[in-house]
């Protein structure tokens, strides 16, 4: 079987098309020729030379006439666009993030569940700025990932909670109940930053929710306890500084229900006083998106 294929109710040309313009997403700043294409893909050069002279006629990817190589085309900008908007990220939410972003100097991020996965929706940061990810990546939701995606919404946190764990766990409840109590007082999470925890979501981009052995034995190394990687205000020194990954607050929708996460992107030590700082730009952030949406924050 080749690696494009997949068994079940699927439809392998359709898979083959889906596997050109990921690979060319995995690789936007690179062309590609036909023949390596094929070679880099596992297809035959008769069905990839059919694919992509569909997809350039359509816009999908445009051909270099010079060297006649192959990379992503500009219909692809309008159906993102679409997609984004599709899932409540328009030009204003857009402009917020963007605003969030000037005032800290670093990335801000828009994520969201979707279809049972956290996806990142949009994502805004300084001018050269790379994070590692890139907007559409998406990751398994499960213990002990996604946490910040249902901690302020009690049937969706139960919901979570139930689910098969990605790794073995076990649950400190008296911490998380801790954990969920101040969270929702304060209006935001901040996320511990270690040096595995770097490469974490890198890795998992694009994974199912059956993870490989090395991936499973990377999330054991660092979590074995759901909510241990929040920070917590009094569990060290006000002057101390702490290693921060991100800093998250959650958007609601009209039934006061969480449906997106907004997320500053620290990735380096901070204060106590400048993590309040940057959470409360952040909730600002996160209630103007809730208000564009009509949505109603809850009272904790």
């Amino acid at each position: 079987m080749s690696p494009i294929e997949s068994p079940g109710r699927t439809s392998p040309p359709t898979a083959r098309v889906v596997a050109i313009l990921d690979f060319l997403a995995r690789n936007p700043h690179e062309r590609f020729g036909l023949s390596e294409l094929a070679r880099r893909l596992d297809l035959s050069k008769p069905t990839c030379l059919g694919i992509v002279a569909t997809l350039t006629e359509s816009g999908y990817l445009v051909r270099d006439p010079g060297d006649k190589t192959y990379r992503l085309g500009p219909s692809l900008i309008t159906l993102g666009h679409i997609a984004q908007e599709s899932m409540r990220v328009n030009p204003a939410a857009r402009e917020e993030l963007r605003r969030l972003s000037d005032s800290f100097t670093t990335t801000a991020a828009l994520s969201a569940v979707v279809n049972d996965r956290i996806t990142l929706l949009e994502l805004v940061g300084p001018p050269g700025a790379d994070v590692g990810v890139r907007v559409g990546q998406s990751y398994p939701f499960a213990p002990p990932v996604g946490l910040m995606f249902v901690l302020w919404d009690d049937e969706a946190l139960r919901g979570w909670l139930a689910r098969p764990p990605t790794i073995p766990l076990r649950t400190d409840t008296a911490r998380l109940d801790r954990v969920i109590t101040e969270c929702r007082a304060s209006g935001y999470l901040v996320e511990r930053l270690t040096p595995a925890g770097r490469r974490l979501y890198a890795l998992m981009a694009g994974m199912s929710a059956t993870l490989p052995d090395e991936l499973r034995a990377l999330l054991g190394e660092l979590i074995s306890d759901i909510g241990e990687r929040v920070y917590l205000r009094g569990e060290a020194g006000a002057r101390q500084r702490h290693d921060v990954s991100l800093i998250s607050a959650p958007v609601y929708d009209h039934h006061r229900r969480q449906v997106m996460v907004a997320s500053l992107q620290i990735g380096r030590a901070l204060t106590d006083s400048e993590i309040t700082k940057h959470a409360r730009g952040l909730i600002a952030s996160a209630d103007a998106l809730t208000a564009q949406l009509g949505g109603i924050k809850p009272r904790w």
